[in-house]
């Protein structure tokens, strides 16, 4: 059920509620059912306190959820992502599902004589006189409502006669009442508010399979749908869907209805009609895309409606819908028989979920982060923007004789070449994640995609000026492009434009504000210092090395040098992340210290991979080894061969070979006596040992899934 309503002093709500039961197995001998249950419903704000809209969504799932998720998910169902399955299966095996899904404590209550439902302290019953009383309350986010439905229109069937497609693709059957008069309250923390308004409510039903084998042995269609109802001032109201089968690469349509009641309720159907999609938002959380607008077109009725959201953040997460759906409140305004009308109305996004794999999903990430620099650093700035960027909006004088466009080819544009090439973007993915993960919102930090790729893409071509790197990302350096002294302007620009970004965040306490700023430039100190560490290489330590075969200290030094120049970074990229998700300090603290592993595990992998890449010619071919570095399994090396082979290797490093055959021998050699494995493993200890220790002061949540599999995804990756 749904519904619009206004409290006494004119503010707004909408609210929706689903009740579901579901057949888990049969008892032929004692002719019994067993079912799971769960509710999802969701309160939505108008206006909040603070001015702004406001979404509580609530999911409560089966106790029995665990076991049927590690059941099918063992059997390949519902994750395809391997690092995601094994993040998701890690979860259930310990009983639970990840926030904001949250167990069924009580029994649920169903009656058999009569609709009366019972899950957790939320009811749904059908009164003596025909009215519907719905009570919700979640205590965790203390909001709620109380209030009752009476029709105003008789029951109407859906689709064909009452008889509809299924989730499954299974015939059921599904009426609906199209118009109830709601009267009660909403409760939203120590308020509660009066209401009355407007209220819509579905009934849908299948029975059980006649022949449960045949329905094991048939393939489950992956169904997804559109799914609109609205009450208009006309007194009409309509409802209206469009399901797709999402199994092939193409979603092919499968059933589509609309029906259409008039004042006095009478019913007219029809299946030749458009429900389009339009517009665009994004989830910083699941980073799935959902239509925001909508165009509903029945010719034969002649109704040509367009809906829109008041509010994009209305995404539902659960792991009932893969892992999220959409659906909330729209107003719908146009014509109808030539008239004009308008009216409220509630649209499901349902099934659309395109993010398969972690690749997919930071492909995502990428585009997103794209947009946000595209706001806070756009080629073509206007003079305010122009303004921003190079002072402040006070100090307008600093515009004037200033050529707005040779400054954006002299400074915006070396760093945007390289930044629109697009990277795996995953420190600008930390921050969001960090920000979810300690119970914040990162849909309202979305610009701070942008900090942490100025951050690191400033730091990019100042290397490739101090190393004469001639590629990067693919394409040509930005000192190649642009000359070197343009470029280590540029990428020392790059460091200090994201301060724009935490100047502007009203949202943040000032004194959280200064301990972000503060972590920043602590980080920027200790990345200098280890490219500084970098460049001085190691080659003052090799003699002795060679000698003793000791190569502990040497794995020492470069792994101070991976902290400083990485890690510490990435570690504060999260932990400003968890700041602006109101972390406490425990959490905090031990966010950062996580990335700072998974930052150092990075580079061990990046300097294993690049021997790899060698033998399996792929991004680089012993890259490192040709310019004479000294890496993590050159170190590990130093302590496993024997003395004859150790200085055969450095004699190799050190000329800074180009020849593929002597590359080739001192790839051979490193990964022969197990360094690259032994890096392999001491980079999964180092994220292993510290996600035991972070793993208790998290709640399990879906940004704690996917911060699992990412740590993973670091790992596994491959150029």
């Amino acid at each position: 059920m749904n519904s619009h309503v206004t409290s006494k002093d004119g503010r707004q709500f909408s609210l929706f509620a689903s009740f579901f039961r579901r057949l888990l197995e049969y008892n032929e001998k004692n002719k019994k059912f067993k079912y799971g249950h769960s509710i999802t419903w969701a309160i939505y704000d108008d206006k909040g306190n603070e001015r702004k809209e406001k979404y509580f969504p609530v999911s409560l799932v089966d106790k029995i959820t665990p076991k049927i998720g590690l059941e099918k998910i063992e059997k390949g169902e519902i994750v395809k992502d391997h690092r995601l399955r094994k993040a998701v299966l890690e979860l259930l095996r310990k009983g639970q599902v990840p926030y904001p899904d949250r167990l069924i404590k009580e029994d649920v209550g169903v009656s058999e004589e009569k609709l009366d439902l019972y899950i957790d302290g939320n009811t749904f019953t059908k009164l003596d006189d025909g009215t519907y009383d719905l009570h919700l309350y979640d205590e965790e986010q203390q909001v709620g409502c109380s209030v009752n439905f009476a029709p105003q229109k008789p029951p109407v069937r859906h689709g064909d006669n009452g008889v509809v497609l299924g989730v499954s693709a299974e015939n059921m059957f599904y009426y609906f009442i199209p118009r109830c008069e709601v009267k009660g309250t909403i409760t939203l923390k120590k308020e509660t508010f009066e209401i009355s308004g407007s209220g819509w409510y579905d009934h849908e039903f299948g029975k059980p399979p006649e022949n449960k084998k045949k329905e094991k042995e048939e393939k489950r269609k992956d169904v997804g749908w559109n799914w609109l109802s609205t009450q208009l001032d006309s007194g009409y109201e309509i409802s209206a869907y469009d399901l797709f089968d999402l199994s092939e690469k193409k979603p092919k349509g499968v059933g589509k209805w609309a029906i259409v009641i008039d004042a006095k309720g009478n019913r007219k159907a029809y299946t030749k009609f458009n429900l389009q999609p339009l517009g665009n938002w994004t989830s910083m959380r699941t980073f799935n895309d959902y239509p925001i607008q909508w165009k509903l077109e029945i010719p034969e009725a002649k109704i040509s409606l367009n809906v829109t959201t008041p509010f994009e953040q209305q995404e539902f997460m659960t792991v009932i819908s893969k892992p999220a759906f959409w659906e909330g409140r729209v107003n719908t305004e146009g014509t109808f028989n030539g008239k004009a009308v308008k009216g409220p109305g509630f649209v499901e996004r349902h099934g659309f979920f395109k993010l398969e794999s972690m690749d997919d999903f930071f492909k995502v990430v990428s585009r997103e982060t794209l947009k946000s620099i595209e706001k806070i650093l756009p080629l073509n700035p206007t003079p305010e923007k122009a303004l921003e960027l190079v002072s402040h909006k006070k100090n307008k004088h600093h515009l004037d004789g200033l050529d707005v466009k040779r400054y954006s080819d002299a400074l915006i544009k070396p760093i945007r070449t390289i930044i629109d090439r697009r990277g795996k973007s995953w420190r600008s993915y930390a921050a969001l994640a960090c920000c979810d993960i300690v119970g914040g919102n990162s849909q309202h930090v979305s610009e701070w995609l942008a900090l942490p790729e100025l951050m690191h893409v400033g730091s990019l071509i100042v290397d490739d000026v101090e190393d004469k790197s001639p590629i990067r990302r693919g394409g040509p350096s930005a000192h190649v492009l642009f000359g070197e002294p343009i470029a280590i302007n540029a990428g020392t620009a790059a460091y200090f434009i994201g301060q724009i970004i935490v100047y502007h965040a009203d949202f943040i306490k000032p004194s959280r504000k200064v301990e972000i700023y503060n972590l920043y430039f602590e980080s920027l100190r200790a990345a200098h210092s280890g490219q500084a560490l970098d460049i001085s290489g190691l080659d003052y330590l090799m003699s002795d090395v060679i000698k003793t075969g000791d190569g502990k200290l040497l794995e020492k030094r470069i792994f101070a040098t991976h902290r400083l120049k990485s890690a510490v970074p990435a570690s504060t990229l999260a932990m400003t992340g968890a700041l602006m998700g109101g972390g406490t300090r425990k959490q905090v603290k031990a966010i950062g210290r996580f990335y700072e592993n998974l930052g150092v595990a990075f580079q061990i992998v990046d300097d294993a991979l690049n021997l790899s890449g060698f033998k399996n010619n792929l991004k680089s071919k012993a890259e490192d080894l040709s310019e004479g570095k000294i890496t993590f399994p050159v170190a590990k090396a130093m302590s496993r061969l024997d003395y004859g082979k150790r200085k055969e290797l450095w004699d190799i490093i050190r000329s800074k070979p180009k020849d593929r055959k002597k590359l080739g021998r001192a790839v051979m050699m490193i990964e022969e006596c197990g360094a690259i494995q032994a890096c392999q493993d001491e980079a999964r200890e180092l994220i292993d040992s510290e996600w035991k220790r972070i793993d208790p002061l998290l709640r399990d949540s879906f940004s704690k899934l996917m911060l699992r599999a990412f740590s993973w995804y670091v790992l596994d990756r491959q150029y």
